[in-house]
Order: C-alpha cells, then sequence, then structure tokens
C-alpha cells in the first residue's frame, strides 16, 4: 500500500510539479511567494517524478549503484542539514539568499537523513521462505 501511494505522490509530481512545489513552499518558507524559481526547477521536478516511478515500479528492486547513491544522500542529509538546505535552495531559487525558512526546517532536515539512514541499514527485504521440497 505504501509503495503504491508513493507512486501515486510521483505521479503527481510529474502531473502538477508546481502546485507540489508551492505546497513545499507554504509549508517552509515564512513568506511562501517570495521565491523565484530557475528555469529548470519544474522540468527537474517533472524528472525526479519519473525517476520515483521508474525506481517504485521495478520487481527487482533498487540497483546496486543507485542504492549506494541513496545510502550517501541519507548520510549528508543527517550530518549537513544546513548544507544541504542552502544548496538546494541555491539550485532551485535565483534569490535564495532573500528567502527565509522557518526553524524547523533544518532539524527536520536532519532528522530525515537520520530516519532515512536507519531504513536503510535496517529495513532490508526479507527473503521468502526456502521450499522445503528442496
Amino acid at each position: 500500500m505504501r509503495r503504491l501511494l508513493a507512486i501515486g505522490f510521483a505521479v503527481l509530481e510529474i502531473v502538477a510539479p508546481r502546485q507540489i512545489i508551492e505546497m513545499g513552499e507554504r509549508i517552509a518558507f515564512t513568506d511562501p511567494g517570495a521565491g523565484r524559481l530557475r528555469p529548470w526547477t519544474v522540468p527537474m521536478a517533472r524528472l525526479e517524478g519519473v525517476a520515483f516511478v521508474w525506481l517504485l515500479g521495478r520487481d527487482d528492486g533498487v540497483p546496486a549503484r543507485i542504492e549506494t547513491a541513496l545510502a550517501v544522500v541519507r548520510f549528508v542529509l543527517a550530518l549537513f542539514p544546513r548544507t544541504v538546505v542552502e544548496r538546494s535552495l541555491e539550485v532551485t531559487y535565483e534569490n535564495a539568499d532573500e528567502l527565509e525558512l522557518k526553524r524547523w526546517v533544518v532539524p527536520a532536515t536532519r532528522l530525515l537523513g537520520a530516519m532515512y539512514v536507519i531504513a536503510g541499514l535496517f529495513a532490508r527485504p526479507v527473503g521468502t521462505p526456502a521450499d522445503e521440497a528442496a
């Protein structure tokens, strides 16, 4: 069920990226209308949605190289949340230095990274039981 919900959100990101971005701005910024998106932000949001649909729709799981890259991202989020948020804003907005984040955004980024690390370390797929006849 979670996988289906995640795929649904990814499809929504493909179909309506501006609405997803605006929702994120309302949640994270003290003045949600202050940001000026860079020209590539909306197409990149769509591409992110496509990548998530592709990854979540695979029956054979996430390829090892992508899993390694995701592990690095998880640790960076957990260890350097302020840097991640600042760089993300610079890439996404033309006026990143003018944007004011709500107080909880950086601590929440650290928490999210830590939760991703824990999930990546301990949440492994459980194999199917061995056939007794084999």
